[in-house]
């Protein structure tokens, strides 16, 4: 999930709020210290969303289903979280709806890899 929040950071996000910010008359400052926060952030959302998986899995089978319907709890759920934090800070609705979308299919993404390396352990 880090590799591809990179990539849609540096690939879509970055360029439309670059030019969001630049028709406001600002610029876009990125920092180590937010780049660092964001990997965090999305190692603790693998952790949660493949727990998440493992904790419903019983209740709804194992697999790339039930998998996927973590993914996209979790990524419905980040991306109101990101869209409710970007709009306070004036950024147009198309930056931060893209960014929940990719959030949401990275979640998604991610969470179908983690389960499938997450195995029952005999008791």
């Amino acid at each position: 999930m880090n590799l591809l929040s990179f990539a849609e950071w540096k690939l879509l996000i970055a360029p439309m709020l670059s030019d969001a910010l630049q028709a406001a008359g600002r610029t876009l400052q990125e920092s180590v210290t937010m780049g660092i926060v964001i990997d965090v952030m999305f190692f603790l959302v693998g952790i949660l969303v493949v727990w998440l998986y493992a904790a419903i899995r019983p209740r709804f089978g194992p697999g790339p289903g039930t998998a996927a319907m973590a993914g996209v709890a979790v990524g419905i759920l980040l991306g109101i979280l990101v869209a409710w934090g970007m709009s306070l800070q004036l950024i147009p609705a198309t930056v931060w709806a893209t960014d929940a979308i990719a959030t949401l299919v990275i979640v998604v993404i991610g969470t179908l890899v983690g389960a499938r390396l997450c195995k029952e352990q005999a008791a």
